[in-house]
Parts: C-alpha cells; structure tokens; sequence
C-alpha cells in the first residue's frame, strides 16, 4: 500500500520493479500507516475483541440460560451485560476524538480521556462474567481466571501510572 497525501493507493506487489518510481510516488508530507498505530490504536483493537467476545458469550451463554437456567450463569451474564454499555461508550468517545482532532480544547480532551479510561476499566471488569461462567464448569479454572484478571487490571493501571507521570515531567516548563 503507498499511501500519497490522504489518498491511498493500492498496488500489487510486483507491479512496479523500479525504485526510483516509488519516491516519486511518495511525498514528503506523506504518511506511512504502519508507523501510525498508537497505542490507542492498540488500545481499541482490544476493546473491539473484548466486545465481541462479551457479545458471543451473552448470546451462546443466554442461548444455554434460557434452557438450563443456574444461578451462577445469571449473575455473570448480568455483569458482562453491564459492562456493554460502557464498552459502546468506549467507541463513541475515540471516535469523537478522532473525529474532532485538534478542535478540541484541552479541559474538553482530558474529560475525554477519563471518561474513556473509566469505561475501558468497567469493560476489564466483564472478564470476571466471563471468569465466574469458567468457574462453573471447573472451581479451579474459574478462581485462577478471576485472579489472574484481577491482576492485570491492576498491573496495567499501576505500569501505566509512571510513565504518565514521567512524561508530564519531561515537558519544558513555560
């Protein structure tokens, strides 16, 4: 893919052997999309999975509540269900971001980002629906799961935390 400007173009590989055809075809101000991923990008990448995995458990795992009804199933659907709205939310906010970038002011963004944060915790959340239904069909499974949830959450949020701070302190001060 050679990307020229905002337009992209698509080519085969092979359709052109000559090199110095390819710098003509590429500007200066051009943008190379490999090197465009962020980890927001990264970020929502895992949100649309976590989604789509809550999704197919609510649908498969509702499918099997409705003819083999247990309690345990019932409250783990119940927390995944609760945790869909806010993962919607998730999309709806990076989308306005993008949408809006470099309109925004400042206050407006870091509200933005928080609220964004917050969602992505309640949807990490999910995992513990989904660790309760593993918990069903084996006690070990589902309490190693759960734990192991936990965890991250908690190891991403506080591996997370000095590097924000070591960035807002590596700005020169105005």
């Amino acid at each position: 893919m050679v990307a020229y400007k905002s337009n992209f173009f698509f080519r085969n590989k092979g359709e052109s052997n000559n090199p110095s055809m390819e710098k003509k075809l590429m500007a200066d101000d051009s943008v190379n999309v490999e090197s465009r991923t962020s980890s927001q990008d990264k970020r929502w990448t895992i949100m649309a999975a976590l989604l789509g995995t809550n999704t197919a458990v609510m649908l498969f795992q509702g499918i099997e509540q409705a003819e083999n009804p247990k309690f345990l199933r019932e409250i783990a659907l119940a927390i995944i269900a609760a945790a869909l709205p806010f993962q919607a939310i998730y999309f709806l906010i990076y989308t306005f971001l993008m949408e809006n970038d470099g309109k925004l002011s400042n206050e407006m963004i870091d509200r933005l980002n928080k609220a964004s944060a917050v969602c992505q915790l309640i949807a990490y959340i999910s995992l513990v629906g989904v660790g309760m239904m593993w918990f069903d069909l084996s006690p070990y499974v589902g309490t190693f799961f759960i734990a192991s949830t936990f965890i991250a959450i908690i190891f991403i949020r506080l591996a997370m935390k000095p590097v924000n701070e070591q960035m807002v302190s590596n700005e020169p001060d105005n």
